[in-house]
């Protein structure tokens, strides 16, 4: 009886892993060619920055915003900060941004969109919204190809998350991998099927129509949450890889772990919300993007039950149970599983360092311990599978010295 759910919840795991093995590889379709053609300056931007105790690296940020190859009529930067106790309404204001004060009370990042949004659907002349993070910077042609994006009917857009510092050690390194994995073999390989990306956080960009009703969230990760609302309303949100944000990632472990353990909480928080209307949205249209979701949001659970399965083959192999299935066989051959998987791991984590024409060398620590970086996963998910984080902790910014030329460089 054992062996038969073992190998039943094996197959769950195994199916669910080939799905995104299999779909990944649609990233190397038209490799290096871009998705959208370029267009002439048409549409207005209104970008907004929710902001939190951002004093340090505001400035930074607009600094890069001011300087777009873009019109810098048809752009107008609004910061919108909360719950400050430093001064970054006035770094901002000095910077050159417009402030925006929240008038209702922001427990989420998403609160401060929604007011945000819901105020400037009075402003005529806006067509598009863009969200960045305060500590983040843009390369000087992003709005261009937001405005490509536009141009081509696209609703909803995600851009290429890139890292300001992502040689600083393994962690960074860890996050600036795990984007650039997501980035080609998921938002890329979906572009290539007619799926939908996703949205991470920064650097996205949607129509002032898209949030004419409001920004309506429920959790702590609004850009998941949003990306399931959009598969659920049949807009495919696409990747604009030539729009760039370089974002800045957490140092310390400490850190990390906070924000991945908001991450998971939400995720789940997403999948006992919306799995009932993403499987039968997929069922009435065949809409790939609920499935799609509906999969990204079982992603917590799924490494539990694959962490679980390890630490059954390992006691089946103690007490001389025989499986018959090849990763049994593998896991069986002890080390050499192991090495296996690590060496296809560092090879896929140079594979998209170079994708992206940046050098090994800068995120080596990176590479090399990038699977420690997911193992670490395991534990907050076991967590968050108790103990949900349903309030948003700041994470620490300051690096405001971060040469943008360089970055492009």
């Amino acid at each position: 009886m054992l062996v038969m759910l073992y190998y039943i919840i094996f197959s769950i795991t195994f199916i669910y892993g080939m799905y995104f093995a299999i779909t990944g590889l649609f990233g190397f379709k038209n490799y290096h060619k871009s998705m959208f053609g370029k267009h002439k300056p048409k549409h207005k931007f209104g970008i907004v920055i929710p902001t939190r105790n951002e004093e340090k690296v505001i400035g930074a940020l607009i600094q890069s915003l001011q300087k777009q190859n873009y019109p810098h009529d048809l752009y107008e930067i609004f910061v919108v900060p909360n719950n400050c106790t430093d001064d970054t309404e006035g770094a901002a204001k000095e910077a050159g941004a417009t402030i925006i004060h929240c008038t209702v009370p922001v427990k989420y990042k998403a609160d401060a969109l929604k007011f945000t949004f819901h105020k400037l659907q009075k402003r005529k002349d806006i067509d598009a919204f863009v969200v960045f993070d305060a500590d983040n910077l843009v390369h000087p042609d992003f709005l261009a190809r937001m405005n490509d994006a536009l141009c081509e009917g696209v609703q909803v857009a995600q851009g290429f998350r890139d890292a300001k510092n992502m040689g600083d050690n393994w962690i960074t390194g860890g996050y600036t991998l795990f984007y650039f994995i997501q980035n080609f073999f998921y938002n890329r390989a979906r572009m290539n099927y007619a799926g939908s990306a996703t949205i991470n956080g920064t650097g996205f960009m949607m129509r002032k129509e898209v949030v004419k009703d409001g920004f309506n969230t429920v959790t702590i990760t609004e850009d998941s949450e949003f990306t399931g609302q959009c598969a659920i309303r049949g807009i495919n949100v696409a990747f604009v890889e030539e729009a760039i944000t370089y974002d800045e990632h957490p140092i310390t472990f400490k850190e990390s772990w906070k924000q991945r353990k908001r991450w998971t909480s939400g995720t789940l928080c997403c999948l006992s919300t919306y799995w009932k209307k993403l499987i039968s949205t997929f069922v009435k249209t065949g809409n790939i993007a609920c499935f799609d979701m509906l999969m990204m949001y079982m992603a917590p659970l799924m490494m539990l039950v694959t962490s679980a399965l390890s630490v059954v083959l390992i006691l089946f192999h103690v007490a001389g149970v025989e499986l018959f299935d090849f990763f049994s066989y593998l896991y069986a051959s002890g080390i050499v599983f192991f090495i296996i998987f690590y060496f296809l791991s560092v090879l896929m984590n140079i594979f998209v360092v170079k994708y992206n024409h940046k050098k090994p060398k800068d995120v080596l620590s990176g590479i090399f311990l990038f699977t420690v970086f997911l193992l670490s996963w395991i534990p907050i998910n076991v967590v968050c599978l108790f103990k949900k984080t349903d309030s948003w902790e700041q994470i620490k910014h300051g690096q405001s010295d971060v040469d943008l030329d360089k970055l492009l460089n």
